[in-house]
């Protein structure tokens, strides 16, 4: 990778973990817990979670699966297997929120007969870019060296 490249990349890496991390720690608020409610609650994917849990619990849950893919992504320059799990957690979180694009009444509108998309949902594309380059670089990586990630080999053999 020449340099341009990698501060590119890097700018990118950490900031989805940034907002994964940061994201996910504000999932501990009753604020954020209450914000996010009719996004999952209207999602086929994550609705049925509020059947055994509370508002708060189900947020806290989000916000440490967010938080735990925030770190595992991070890993990604020198622990691989971290970022090959981190990146496919990065891709399905990001999957799931644009989702709700197509799922939670009224997050497309339009105004001046243009249609519009909540801001904060579609900024997950770039999240979902991430979460697949770096699934893919690492996959590389562990296919370069077999015999240090026998494990993840086996896994997706």
């Amino acid at each position: 990778m020449k340099k341009l490249d990698k501060i590119g990349f890097y700018t990118a890496l950490y900031g989805v973990v940034i907002i994964l991390l940061w994201v996910g720690t504000f999932k501990f608020t009753p604020t954020e817990a209450k914000a996010i409610k009719p996004l999952v609650i209207n999602s086929p994917l994550m609705s049925w979670m509020y059947n055994f849990l509370s508002e708060m619990s189900v947020s806290k849950l989000i916000g440490i699966t967010e938080i735990g893919t925030g770190i595992l992504l991070g890993f990604y320059p020198w622990l691989k297997k971290a970022g090959f799990v981190g990146g496919i957690l990065t891709s399905i979180t990001f999957l799931v929120t644009l989702s709700f694009i197509f799922t939670t009444p009224n997050l497309i509108t339009q105004i001046d007969g243009f249609w519009v998309v909540d801001a904060f949902i579609l900024k997950d594309l770039m999240g979902l870019g991430i979460g697949l380059w770096t699934t893919a670089k690492s996959w590389e990586a562990i296919q370069a060296k077999p015999s240090e990630y026998p494990f993840v080999h086996k896994l997706v053999a």
